[in-house]
């Protein structure tokens, strides 16, 4: 047997596996589960299949209602690798303060409305804090709380032009905050950001700005099975986007093409091989079209990124081969992004883990904590990953990999 490659049964094992025992001994159809806690059939499919996480304890706990379990442990792989645990880190010490930022909704009146041309400056300061800092989310702790509050009363205070130009600068300041909410134990948090921006966009009738509020809740869509939905809506924003695109600035056309990768990821999750690559194909035309000196600042398209698509298109269709060749074509260090390629390596140490590689799996885990800590500390594949290589470590990596678990919070 290979290092971390895992034994006979344990594929038996996995939450997925148990899910679908379970509902076969219910004598149930997936449509049917689907429908009884609010999913879709091709959700459940996924879930079973182990292209999508686990679900958490919230819902685990609906599907063993559902199924007749009695006890939700049944459900869990592993012995005691809950998910509220092995899926998610712990609240970053500023989310509540984050938190009470978004749900201050008190209407200020009689005070100077702040100053639009600055909270565009802080705006763009922060999201260059966001990318280049390996503690970002600590980062954004700090920033996101007063930006918020103050975008906010901006678009309350203003009238006229100013208050379309607060609008789009409210946008921008949710879609920051996406990227500060993903991944932690508040999922109300993900849809609220991202609704209010694709909200903000259209309410300053901005196609661009509209386009990356859609961009954030067609990941929200994706990842709670909704991909029709995810797909209408990635659509609907390059529509409105179209007939600009001549004369508009680069980044206009960036937004479309991520948008086409996040098409992309949808067709992945669902298993649709050709229509995936499809679509990621058109999404490196347009990277290539504007050149390699190209980032798009929020989504980080560009054409490094583009191999990191590739990468992940590959193990979401459980192609781990397919994925691995696409890691082996570019540098990940050419990615700017500190967190992006902080995830790509994740993605890379995905590919691994499928193959049961558990050595190479590790490998990236540990540069990926190296390159950008709070990103593995709060990606759920990740903490995932580690525990299945705590529990089988590689041969000669037992100490490594319990080291790298303490890094990650996952002690014990």
């Amino acid at each position: 047997m290979a290092d971390g490659a895992r034994g006979p049964d344990s594929a038996d094992r996995t939450t997925g596996k148990r899910i679908k025992q379970a509902r076969g001994r219910a004598g149930m159809s997936r449509k049917v589960l689907g429908q009884r806690v609010g999913r879709s059939e091709e959700w459940v499919k996924a879930v079973e299949n182990g292209r999508l996480l686990p679900p958490r304890l919230s819902m685990l706990t609906q599907i063993a209602s559902v199924l007749g379990v009695q006890d939700v442990a049944e459900l869990v792989e592993g012995p005691a690798a809950l998910p509220v645990v092995a899926f998610a880190g712990a609240r970053h010490a500023a989310l509540a303060r984050v938190q009470a930022a978004l749900t201050d909704y008190r209407i200020t009146t009689g005070a100077q409305p702040p100053n639009v041309a600055h909270l565009r400056y802080r705006l763009d300061d922060a999201w260059r804090v966001r990318h280049a800092s390996p503690d970002h989310r600590t980062q954004l702790g700090i920033l996101l709380p007063d930006l918020i509050r103050d975008a906010q009363r901006a678009v309350r205070t203003a009238t006229g032009e100013r208050r379309r130009d607060a609008r789009r600068v409210l946008s921008g300041v949710y879609q920051l905050t996406d990227f500060y909410v993903a991944y932690q134990p508040a999922p109300e948090l993900v849809w609220m950001v991202a609704d209010r921006a694709l909200t903000e966009g259209q309410e300053a009738d901005d196609p661009y700005v509209a386009a990356g509020g859609a961009w954030a809740m067609v990941q929200a869509l994706r990842d709670a099975g909704r991909w029709e939905e995810a797909i209408a809506l990635a659509e609907d924003a390059r529509r409105q986007l179209e007939p600009h695109l001549e004369t508009a600035p680069d980044d206009w056309r960036g937004i479309v093409g991520a948008l086409e990768a996040e098409i992309a990821y949808v067709h992945a999750r669902r298993g649709r091989h050709g229509d995936a690559w499809a679509r990621l194909e058109s999404a490196d035309r347009i990277a290539a079209r504007l050149g390699p000196g190209y980032r798009h600042v929020q989504s980080s398209f560009s054409r490094p990124v583009m191999g990191a698509h590739a990468v992940t298109l590959g193990v979401e269709l459980q192609r781990p081969g397919e994925a691995l060749r696409a890691a082996e074509s570019f540098d990940p260090d050419t990615i700017p992004s500190l967190a992006r390629r902080s995830r790509h390596l994740i993605e890379v140490a995905r590919a691994h883990h499928q193959r049961s590689e558990g050595a190479a799996a590790w490998a990236m885990l540990d540069r990926s904590e190296r390159t950008a800590p709070e990103t593995i500390k709060y990606n759920g594949y990740a903490r995932q990953m580690l525990l299945s290589l705590r529990d089988r470590p590689p041969t000669g990596l037992r100490v490594d990999v319990r080291a790298l678990c303490d890094r990650v919070g996952l002690a014990g």
